[in-house]
């Protein structure tokens, strides 16, 4: 089983940025295939970013592209998304995701694990 914890949400004016992180166990982390998805009040779980098992590629949802890096560092178990420029429209419970295998996943049925979210707003 793979356990992940999100950090690094908080509050933020317009324009600023967050770096959050996300602490993965229980697997080699090099073998996970890793994202983020949002999920802002009353609406469906969003893709955000999702990053390759070695970290050269990535794939970024149109909104936050330009604005938001993903990365990874498979020593120490880490995922990471940096978030600059935000808008309120960014205001969402942002969530780690992984699974096992290859590829890069942008739909929220294909990872099978989860964590608790971290909460970003972005105020006006």
């Amino acid at each position: 089983q793979v356990q992940l914890v999100e950090s690094g949400g908080g509050l933020v004016q317009a324009g600023g940025s967050l770096r959050l992180s996300c602490a993965a166990s229980g697997r080699t982390f090099s073998s996970l295939a890793i994202g983020w998805f949002r999920q802002a009040a009353g609406k469906k779980r969003e893709f955000v970013a999702a990053i390759s098992r070695s970290g050269g590629n990535a794939n970024y949802a149109d909104s936050v592209k330009g604005r938001f890096t993903i990365s990874r560092d498979n020593d120490k178990n880490t995922l990471y998304l940096l978030m600059n420029s935000l808008k309120p429209e960014d205001t969402a419970v942002y969530y780690c995701t992984a699974r096992e295998g290859w590829g890069i996943w942008e739909s929220p049925v294909e990872y099978n694990h989860w964590g608790q979210g971290t909460q970003v707003s972005v105020s006006s």
